[in-house]
């Protein structure tokens, strides 16, 4: 049976400028980084993405090595789009990027124009896609001059390979060569993606200020701090976890002082009437220089549990204030190495 998404799927619909561009996000954006890969139940990844359309979801997120394996999410997500989504690709905004490891020697990774064209080219026929509307620099490279890594980003964009351009876990410092760079070429810098979270602010010391003076948006990844932000560690370790996976979440998250702040929060999002994960989406968005929340699902449920937060964005001045009290740098933040290069 031929599926057919919600009719009334824009009706409630909410969305946010990204900086000074004309392109508006939703609130919250769909990420494949995990659950989407080969690995994982292909059915169940469909139903979400689904879902998160007839949701008014409009925005997938991706790279070259999301899996595993890598570049299978693009693989399934190309799938899914061909089946179910072909016929509405001019209402999704569709991201992939290039900079991590994908293949074995000195140009399966970082900022070349060899490394990133390469993986656009190799990102597009997993997808089945002519172009792309965002591609990043998925990290800074300072072995490689950031004249290349732009001029490869400017060259996607004069191919129409993409339509806009980003980068991901960038300096306030970096960020502003890069944008001037870009702009040089007559390419605007659209959208930083950082990651920031309860437990993981550093873009607050002076990255949204910096992005806000740019005129950029911004997209933050791993909102629920790889799930250290949700119900699932309050009692302990649950088996099948990210934690007990040891892929991108180490038991070191689980330190007592996280533990004993997570669980403080998880008392507010109680009396706010939201699950924790929701009131931590909730909170990222309360600063509207944050365009959009990028979450991950592992499944349908999930995934309305986490689009639920848009039903209480606000947040009182003392709830606020008795949040600070518990939201400090649980030390998660896996990319902190790059974000201060």
């Amino acid at each position: 049976m031929t599926w057919v998404p919600d009719t009334q799927r824009y009706a409630h619909a909410q969305f946010r400028r990204c900086g000074h561009s004309g392109i508006s996000l939703p609130p919250i954006s769909l990420g494949l980084w995990h659950n989407f890969g080969g690995e994982d139940v292909f059915e169940t990844g469909r139903a979400v993405i689904r879902r998160a359309f007839d949701r008014g979801v409009t925005h997938f997120d991706l790279a070259n090595n999301y899996g595993p394996p890598y570049g299978s999410a693009e693989e399934n997500f190309g799938k899914i789009l061909k089946h179910d989504l072909a016929a509405h690709r001019n209402e999704l905004i569709i991201s992939s990027k290039a900079g991590w490891d994908m293949w074995p020697g000195p140009y399966g990774e970082g900022g070349s124009r060899k490394h990133i064209l390469a993986s656009a080219e190799q990102s597009l026929k997993r997808m089945e896609l002519d172009y792309v509307d965002i591609f990043y620099s998925h990290r800074p490279t300072p072995d490689v001059p950031l004249e290349e890594t732009v001029g490869a980003l400017v060259q996607l964009v004069r191919q129409g390979k993409a339509l806009y351009v980003g980068i991901s876990s960038y300096s306030p410092e970096r960020t502003r060569e890069a944008a001037e760079l870009l702009r040089a070429e007559g390419v605007p810098l659209l959208i930083h993606q950082p990651s920031y979270s309860l437990l993981n602010r550093w873009i607050e010391v002076s990255l949204l200020d910096t992005l806000a003076e740019l005129g950029v948006g911004c997209i933050a990844f791993s909102p629920l701090a790889q799930g250290l932000l949700t119900n699932k560690y309050l009692h302990g370790v649950p088996e099948g976890s990210r934690a007990t996976a040891g892929s991108s979440f180490s038991r070191d998250m689980l330190s007592e002082d996280n533990l004993s702040h997570v669980r403080a929060l998880n008392d507010i999002a109680t009396k706010r009437g939201q699950s924790l994960a929701q009131m931590a989406i909730a909170w990222v968005l309360r600063d509207p220089r944050v365009t959009s929340a990028l979450i991950g699902a592992r499944n349908v449920a999930q995934l309305d549990n986490s689009l639920d937060a848009l039903a209480n964005q606000s947040f009182s001045t003392d709830e606020l204030a008795l949040i600070d009290r518990y939201a400090r740098d649980g030390k998660i933040d896996l990319w902190r190495t790059v974000s201060t290069l």
